[in-house]
């Protein structure tokens, strides 16, 4: 594989510890919906999934369709949770200064909207590492685990897909690094599934980064 040129980051999960929070978020507005999940239950099924896919399939397994406004409400909630909640993985901070010593151009690439990605990396003390380079699913039209998120990101980047390493938690992000033709490292730090596909390498501790993706 060509010498890497970038680093394509997953935020939720990845670089801050806010999947369950934002779940405990979900699953009480759910339940003012008629819907009785638990944040554990909607982070182990659905992590790294399209919002309105997860809201689709409850809807249709609980036999209740949502009010409306109920996303904005939710984020609404979220976000006042995310504000004090969010903290950052552990060894970021320094996993980011090694790549930048390396030099070694990095971004995000997540499913989420752009305003939760700044406001995450914002209580989380990240936002000087990334500036700009920030791409949302949500302004691409793309999500994990389509690839199209991804090869925007390359594109804006100026950097071919097979030069792009790709950091993420989920399975679908994961897959969509493959479909794009890029290296994944799956991020595990709550341990493995059942299976890691061959075109991943899985990791436990931020602090092996650098060393993995200067391989």
């Amino acid at each position: 594989m060509a010498r890497p040129a970038c680093v394509l980051f997953d935020c939720d999960g990845t670089l801050v510890d806010s999947e369950l929070l934002g779940n405990v978020a979900l699953a009480q507005e759910l339940a003012l919906g008629g819907i009785v999940e638990t944040g554990e239950s909607l982070t182990g099924r659905f992590r790294g999934h399209k919002l309105a896919d997860m809201l689709a399939t409850l809807q249709a397994e609980h036999g209740v369709a949502l009010p409306d406004g109920f996303v904005d409400r939710y984020r609404t909630r979220a976000a006042a949770m995310f504000e004090t909640g969010v903290r950052r993985m552990p060894g970021v901070v320094e996993a980011l200064e090694r790549l930048a010593a390396l030099g070694l151009p990095v971004c995000i690439v997540s499913n989420g909207p752009i305003a939760k990605i700044r406001q995450s990396l914002r209580v989380a003390g990240l936002a000087d590492h990334f500036g700009e380079r920030l791409f949302s699913a949500y302004e691409v039209g793309s999500w994990k685990p389509d690839p199209g998120l991804f090869l925007h990101a390359a594109r804006e980047m100026g950097v071919e897909p097979a030069r792009c390493v790709v950091v993420d938690d989920s399975a679908t992000g994961v897959e969509a690094a493959r479909r794009a033709g890029m290296r994944a490292l799956w991020y595990l730090p709550h341990g493995a599934p059942a299976g890691i596909p061959p075109h991943a390498t899985a990791f436990s501790h931020l602090d092996r980064l650098a060393d993995l993706i200067g391989r």
